[in-house]
């Protein structure tokens, strides 16, 4: 835990109080995320006091995925994190902001092949082993797919989660899969005879994670939303400052080790500030515009949101 010790005389004390004040006024911020990778800086800040040092209470909370938008809906969460796919899908049908960009997939997702498909010509009519619509493994495939000229509907799907996918694939079932690690590794490690890897994030960067509040409390609440990007901010530093201790707060709340965690974060890229300013001056546009056409194209999307209130860059730009 970090803690700042109170060295503060009774003369600075009228200084401080508006400090104080400022940080009660502070609205709690429950942030609703899974045990990605991706997100665990969230939950070293939590555990290392770093929302508290700026002077927010944050609690992060792990929700399935599917019910996220809708806890978000009724008040029980008031911040999301999940894929930039699935910030359109639910905006779509409620109005959220994106304020921050989390980290991107370094390989963590990819789509695997058999030996007889030598590219994606050949993945015309094969059947792939795929989570269902609306799900970041579903978008990857669909995604990649148009972006070498095909489209979902010109291949079989067969509706797995990503583990049983990975499995499916590994026991010689399906022509390919959508999936992600930890569940890549195993196909990974397969004979050249039995199947390789065709593509993964590292080629195309197609999964992007994203913090949201719905635009309604960052209206009226700035100073916990800039709080909470700088906490991200400084969650990243104290990873490159104590890697060690950091990796393991965040292994813990998913029952790893730290070296387990950190051979998982290999695999994808946290954005920090820098990261992100650059992000925000164009890229995160277009690849927002391509991934709505993609999940209007594959029938998930039916209504489609305005990208220009989905992404407020005021807080990192």
């Amino acid at each position: 835990m970090l803690h700042r010790r109170l060295l503060l005389g009774a003369a600075l004390a009228p200084l401080a109080m508006p400090h104080v004040a400022r940080a009660q006024a502070m609205p709690k911020i429950t942030i609703g995320m899974s045990g990605w990778t991706g997100f665990a800086p969230l939950t070293l800040a939590e555990q290392a006091g770093l929302f508290k040092a700026n002077g927010v209470e944050v609690e992060t909370r792990f929700v399935p995925q599917a019910q996220r938008n809708l806890a978000l809906a009724s008040g029980a969460l008031n911040c999301v994190v999940t894929t930039v796919d699935t910030m359109i899908l639910w905006a779509s049908t409620m109005p959220l902001v994106q304020v921050l960009v989390l980290d991107k997939s370094k390989g963590g997702d990819g789509i695997a092949v058999r030996p007889s498909i030598g590219g994606w010509a050949d993945m015309k009519g094969k059947t792939f082993a795929v989570d269902g619509a609306g799900t970041t493994p579903y978008f990857v495939l669909a995604y990649m797919l148009r972006e070498n000229g095909l489209s979902i509907k010109d291949v079989q799907t067969a509706t797995l989660a990503p583990q049983p996918a990975a499995q499916a694939f590994v026991a010689g079932q399906f022509d390919g899969c959508s999936t992600y690690e930890p569940y890549l590794s195993s196909i990974r490690s397969l004979p050249a005879d039995k199947g390789r890897i065709l593509a993964t994030t590292v080629d195309y960067p197609v999964v992007v994670d994203t913090l949201a509040f719905t635009p309604d409390f960052v209206s009226k609440n700035e100073a916990a939303v800039r709080a909470v990007v700088k906490s991200w901010n400084d969650a990243l530093a104290m990873i490159e400052r104590e890697p060690d201790k950091s990796y393991e707060i965040m292994g813990k709340r998913v029952n790893q080790s730290g070296e387990a965690f950190k051979a998982s974060a290999a695999f994808i890229d946290w954005q920090d500030a820098a990261e992100n300013k650059a992000y925000v001056g164009g890229g995160i546009q277009e690849f927002m515009g391509k991934a709505l056409e993609v999940q209007r194209e594959a029938g998930v999307v039916r209504t489609a949101p305005d990208l220009g209130k989905l992404l407020d860059t005021r807080f990192v730009a």
